[in-house]
């Protein structure tokens, strides 16, 4: 049994069939070939697959697609491109905030969140509010600091 699903991804408008059990990771990496979206631990531990569902930052591996029906979902892909780098990832970038890069996008997403609600997130805003993220690669501190850049950058 299929369920037909429409929804805007990245701004455009996406329409297809999906099983009840799809989990949006799923229909993003699969289904819509959008990889940058990663599956790090299948259960919303450690925040590799965090993508905005109408403008807030949830983990798309614990979302089923069908509770996306008529909503707007952002991926990494959908906030940049490689010509002209949204200021979160150039301060990613520039302050290197990332090593191995698989939480990055994840990171970029929630930090773009923080920025949403807090335009100026204090250092331990910042910590506080990548809690539900995981890098297994850092100490974090050039995510703080790169977070923090990307912030100013994003007032300029």
């Amino acid at each position: 049994m299929s369920v037909t699903l429409s929804l805007e991804v990245n701004g455009k408008p996406v329409s297809l069939e999906v099983a009840p059990r799809t989990l949006l990771v799923d229909l993003l990496r699969d289904s819509l070939r959008l990889t940058g979206t990663h599956i790090g631990c299948d259960t919303a531990q450690c925040g590799a697959c965090t993508v905005h569902l109408d403008g807030r930052a949830v983990k798309s591996c614990n979302v089923l697609a069908v509770q996306t029906a008529g909503a707007k979902v952002t991926t990494i892909e959908g906030i940049g491109s490689d010509a002209a780098l949204h200021p979160m990832q150039a301060a990613f970038r520039d302050h290197h905030g990332l090593q191995c890069g698989y939480c990055t996008p994840g990171m970029v997403m929630s930090a773009l969140d923080l920025v949403a609600r807090h335009p100026a997130p204090s250092r331990d805003e910042i910590r506080e509010a990548l809690d539900g993220n995981i890098c297994r690669c850092t100490g974090y501190h050039n995510i703080v600091t790169a977070i923090e850049a990307g912030a100013k950058a994003m007032k300029a």
